[in-house]
């Protein structure tokens, strides 16, 4: 059996990625895209027709010509999600946009409107996690979203606090970012990339998946943004793991045993009391990668979903 075979036997596997032939070919549970791999995915030739469609949609909704980009840029998300939809049994993560991320309101709104669009294309709301950044104000959207049967992705997801924000919260999802973790320890020359001490990411993933499971939290977690398959491996046993076509393949490639090294406890702590926004914003400050990288997550998903909006213009 290879290691992603063995792979799927105890953990959820997620391809993180838009492209259709490789979900087709890796078969797995769950797709996540991001802006990102949204730009990506409109850049290929076989996919113009989405722009195209989405281009007629933003001049039927009408409005100012920015409000017509927002509604194309909107369609174009929902519209790769539902194709997506047609070759896996699980749920696609379709994410809002990142400038919104300080803005409980503006979340909501977005996350609905999103929502409302695959329900006129017959997509159920239970087919689909909206991603936010995992920032105090999205946390608590997700929070009022779920009263509303709509699930939500945290992800960005860098801290303890952020974590623990989100189970209190009974977020349904979160995808801390092992590998971006990773990259941070290593620009800061605090570990280096031979090293034989065990990665700083994956270490996060496994205080957070201890923490959970010993307090009976339900919140999903699922590992994220991996440099390579050791970090998989690593975190075999983990709720969900989400991985790039690049590393499935490696996975499937690799016929060496792979054993679980996440197991749940089967005795319960009590919950401790719920972070407030006060102490959540300090013990969040208190790490300075995740501050770093999370600000960097959200200008960077900013920046692409600009480029998006750049193209569609053009075309406009």
């Amino acid at each position: 059996m290879n290691q992603l075979s063995a792979l799927k036997e105890f953990t959820t596997v997620v391809a993180d990625t838009s492209d259709i032939k490789s979900i087709c070919k890796y078969k797995p549970e769950d797709a996540t895209t991001n802006p990102s791999l949204i730009l990506q995915a409109i850049s290929s030739n076989n996919n113009q027709f989405f722009i195209d469609q989405a281009i007629q949609y933003g001049k039927k909704k009408g409005g100012s010509y920015k409000d017509k980009i927002i509604h194309a840029s909107d369609k174009i998300l929902v519209d790769l999600g539902v194709e997506i939809l047609k070759y896996i049994p699980g749920y696609v993560s379709s994410e809002v946009d990142a400038r919104l991320s300080f803005s409980t309101e503006k979340c909501i709104l977005k996350a609905k409107k999103i929502i409302d669009l695959y329900e006129e294309q017959g997509i159920m709301r239970n087919r689909v996690l909206i991603k936010l950044a995992a920032t105090w104000e999205c946390i608590k959207a997700a929070e009022e979203l779920k009263k509303e049967n709509v699930l939500c992705n945290l992800t960005l997801l860098f801290s303890f606090a952020q974590a623990r924000a989100c189970a209190e919260s009974n977020v349904f999802l979160i995808s801390p970012f092992v590998g971006r973790i990773y990259d941070w320890y290593v620009s800061q020359k605090l570990i280096s990339k031979s090293s034989k001490e065990k990665d700083p990411g994956v270490i996060s993933v496994c205080k957070i998946y201890d923490y959970y499971k010993k307090h009976n939290y339900k919140t999903i977690i699922m590992g994220a943004s991996f440099r390579n398959i050791q970090q998989i491996l690593y975190l075999s046993g983990c709720d969900r793991l989400t991985i790039s076509p690049i590393l499935l393949k490696e996975l499937e490639s690799n016929n060496e045993k792979l054993k679980r090294n996440l197991i749940p406890n089967n005795v319960f702590l009590a919950k401790p009391k719920a972070l407030s926004e006060e102490e959540f914003r300090w013990e969040h400050n208190q790490d300075a990668m995740a501050v770093e990288k999370l600000s960097e997550g959200i200008r960077n998903f900013g920046r692409d979903q600009l480029l998006l909006e750049k193209i569609l213009s053009k075309k406009m």
